[in-house]
């Protein structure tokens, strides 16, 4: 299925991305997560888009519950089978779900949506402000998206990436809700699917939902 055919069939097009990978997953977690998640407290645990599960398994093994959620049943059979090889299938969960329509109920202690971009038609704001209604009291909100194209990116080549502060003020949360761990950019080396390397740029929102009414 080509770009243009996957902004009619959004579903199709992660289906047959994840069919066709027969490679097992690396089995590494993003880099943001694991930075932004060091020290915390475990708890529940929601990977939106969490792809073939390498985040959500990292998590369990951390000692969190982790709900992974994915529309690509094909990219799910595997975190399964992933969860299960590494002993934590007892501490994940893997949901398929269109998140333009919804996401798990209930509250959770970290939501996570690491990269969650689209070429078809997908309400992406949308979906993040559903993340963050899901975060518990205390807890975490954690979005990782792309700062900059790679170089063997399917993006246009002339793709304006937001900043994450612009990508804040669409999500229009509550300040007095919310306190800032980290709004800004970080420099990473990615690899690309044959091997590539070549440093890009991330952009990160990690705010924590106050335990109870504004800081005095």
């Amino acid at each position: 299925m080509t770009i243009p055919e996957a902004h009619e069939n959004p579903t199709a097009f992660w289906e047959g991305h994840y069919a066709r990978m027969t490679n097992p997953s690396g089995g590494r977690p993003s880099a943001i997560l694991v930075r932004f998640t060091e020290g915390r407290t475990p708890g529940r645990a929601l990977d939106l888009g969490c792809a073939r599960g390498d985040d959500a398994i990292w998590l369990a093994k951390q000692g969190w519950t982790s709900t992974g959620v994915d529309v690509a049943g094909s990219a799910l059979d595997a975190a399964r089978r992933a969860a299960e090889n590494a002993g934590v299938a007892g501490k994940t969960r893997f949901e398929q779900r269109d998140l333009g329509v919804s996401i798990p109920d209930g509250k959770f202690d970290l939501v996570t949506a690491m990269f969650l971009h689209s070429p078809g038609r997908f309400d992406r704001v949308s979906v993040l402000q559903r993340a963050a209604n899901a975060v518990a009291a205390g807890g975490l909100l954690l979005i990782g998206a792309h700062g900059s194209r790679a170089p063997w990116s399917w993006a246009d080549p002339d793709t304006i990436y937001p900043t994450a502060d612009d990508e804040l003020t669409d999500l229009d949360l509550s300040a007095s809700e919310w306190d800032r761990v980290f709004v800004g950019s970080l420099e990473r080396t990615a690899k690309g699917p044959d091997g590539q390397v070549a440093v890009v740029i991330d952009t990160v929102i990690a705010l924590e939902r106050r335990m109870s009414g504004p800081r005095i």
